[in-house]
């Protein structure tokens, strides 16, 4: 498969500044690296109505969480989403953008919970702090302008591998019922050797370097990687599960096994839906502002979640000014 030439582009300019791989910086530079990166391919800041930072509990203590919220009174369907990082990088900031543009999207609210990062807290922290946050914000609905028949999880990179497996442990506890996920370029097998030893190389791109240096952070034990939480592929059964959307990028190590996962989904009766951008790299949905790919997965996903909340998919979403005081820790990022 050929690259996309916007992809060239933009690995040219990286060649150009000399950028190194994330995979060879300290965990300090690479946090800081990687959210200067997304925001820098995100583009222009799209405002939204209102914009709150909070607190739920956690299992080791409070959990940050960044609510995006459209013009409107509550309840409202709501995405919880889970930001990509390789369970090692990100925040609640490396989701705004994304965030923000599917509040205006989707005409949903969304939700950010700030999960505990590896090496610091390995598997399965993230995985626990996830559905903690799932747990209190569906016992809080109506705290939370939250309609709990249109609640939706969803993420990219490691957070589609989160959000895959709090579907399983939803499933498992009985609820909260989920109207739907969305899981990009989700990471759904840990084992290694998954992969040729020959392919994805490139120092430029996310390749199986990357992969495994993410693995061997979240992983603290290795025989963690068949597990169904941490590699939801391995799940014996897959049924009951929410309808799904499952995007992947062609010059992508994961994009194999996030298709594998499609097909399994749909193998056991759950409504599947499939997004694939052949010319495409890992990362690429959260840069709208450099790749028009990236736009397109994100109108995509927001036409998805409008069908899944039951929206009129042909209803404008304007874009709210932000209320700087209807909620304490009100914030504008750029």
């Amino acid at each position: 498969m050929t690259l996309d030439p916007q992809v060239l582009a933009w690995r040219a300019a990286r060649a150009a500044a000399g950028a190194a791989p994330l995979y060879t910086q300290s965990l300090a530079e690479a946090r800081a690296a990687d959210l200067a990166a997304i925001r820098a391919g995100a583009g222009a800041v799209e405002p939204v109505a209102e914009v709150r930072d909070t607190e739920v509990p956690g299992p080791a203590g409070p959990l940050p969480v960044r609510i995006h919220r459209p013009a409107g009174a509550g309840p409202l369907p709501t995405l919880l989403y889970f930001f990509g990082g390789g369970w090692t990088l990100g925040s609640v900031d490396t989701a705004d953008g994304i965030c923000r543009r599917l509040v205006n999207l989707a005409g949903c609210q969304t939700v950010t919970v700030g999960y505990r990062l590896a090496p610091e807290h390995p598997f399965p922290a993230a995985v626990e702090d996830c559905y903690a946050g799932l747990r209190h914000l569906a016992a809080r609905a109506a705290e939370f302008w939250i309609d709990p028949a249109r609640l939706a999880v969803g993420g990219d990179s490691a957070g589609g591998n989160l959000a895959a497996a709090v579907t399983l442990l939803a499933r498992a506890d009985g609820g909260p019922r989920l109207a739907a996920q969305v899981l990009v370029y989700p990471n759904t097998d840990q084992r290694p050797g998954r992969r040729p030893a020959d392919d994805d190389e490139d120092p430029l791109l996310f390749n199986r370097h990357s992969v495994g240096w993410y693995r061997g952070h979240y992983l603290a034990d290795s025989g963690d990687a068949a597990h169904p939480l941490a590699s939801p592929l391995l799940a014996e059964d897959l049924s009951g599960l929410p309808p799904a959307l499952v995007v992947t990028a062609g010059h992508d190590p994961l994009r194999a096994e996030g298709q594998r996962y499609a097909e399994r989904l749909g193998e056991a009766g759950v409504p599947t839906e499939t997004l694939d951008y052949p010319g495409m790299i890992h990362g690429f949905f959260a840069m709208p502002g450099v790749f028009d790919a990236g736009r397109e997965a994100q109108e995509k996903v927001a036409a998805f979640l409008r069908r899944r909340f039951g929206l009129d998919p042909a209803d404008p979403v304007p874009p709210g000014g932000e209320s700087a005081g209807s909620a304490t820790g009100v914030r504008a990022h750029g």
